[in-house]
């Protein structure tokens, strides 16, 4: 199982988008898919129940420093992949989880470095890393960026990275009316209108072609091998009850 986190301490860097998309398509392609929301505005969360997915990906949205590993151990046995919503706020549960995480990847618009919210997670990363004693693979994803132009502040961002060795995902999420769209419409891009909907089908390339970036980053074969060690492997139990599917509640 791979646990892949997505942060930024900036808001409005399009993390949400990021984890929506990658959930999405990961889910799309029948791998066992949780999202778990932990950005105390649940804009993924209200997402996932809008687009009625049914068992198709599953939502936790009660996540804390306090359950996470819990819910990681008990998505291990049924899952494939787990992609995480963090907060936006500097909190404990950025730092947490993303010591639990096989990669790590920072949303970065043309101009967000200027507000210290990417550089500040990148920092807590190599913070609880140098404590951990464990490499924490990490990357900045390119977001918002314009299909049509390389602006100035871009190519500085990219200098910037790139001066600071740090990993950048070789497909950026581009600037599409559609990802506005699958959040006011509570559908996902498969189930959207092209006829309505503009470049559609550029929208889902760029989603599938992300998807399949971020999962060679991540080294599906390596999954999980940083937060095993810290949570071991819950023994096999008839009946232990499971996260509860999109749309449906959960055992009490």
């Amino acid at each position: 199982m791979a646990v892949i986190s997505i942060a930024n301490a900036k808001g409005g860097s399009g993390k949400t988008t990021a984890a929506v998309l990658l959930a999405t398509e990961l889910a799309q392609r029948g791998l066992r898919t949780a999202l778990l929301d932990c950005d105390e505005l649940k804009l993924a969360a209200s997402w996932v129940r809008a687009a009625r997915l049914g068992e198709g990906l599953t939502l936790l949205d009660n996540v804390a420093v306090f359950n996470l590993a819990a819910h990681l151990k008990t998505l291990r046995s049924s899952h494939d992949h787990v992609i995480i919503d963090l907060s936006g706020a500097r909190d404990a549960l950025v730092a947490f989880a993303a010591g639990l995480s096989d990669l790590v990847l920072v949303p970065v618009q043309g101009c967000a470095m200027d507000s210290r919210g990417a550089a500040h997670v990148l920092e807590l990363i190599e913070l609880v890393s140098a404590n951990a004693h464990v490499p924490i693979k990490r990357a900045v994803v390119l977001s918002r960026v314009n299909p049509l132009v390389t602006t100035r502040a871009l190519r500085n961002v990219k200098a910037v990275l790139d001066a600071a060795r740090i990993p950048v995902v070789g497909t950026p999420v581009i600037e599409r009316s559609a990802f506005r769209d699958m959040f006011e419409t509570g559908g996902t891009l498969y189930s959207m209108n092209g006829g309505r909907v503009s470049n559609l089908d550029k929208a889902i390339l760029n989603m599938q072609v992300l998807a399949d970036d971020v999962l060679r980053l991540v080294g599906v074969e390596e999954a999980s091998k940083i937060w095993a060690r810290a949570v071991p492997a819950a023994p096999a139990r008839v009946g232990l009850p499971s996260p509860a599917p999109v749309g449906l509640p959960a055992a009490p």
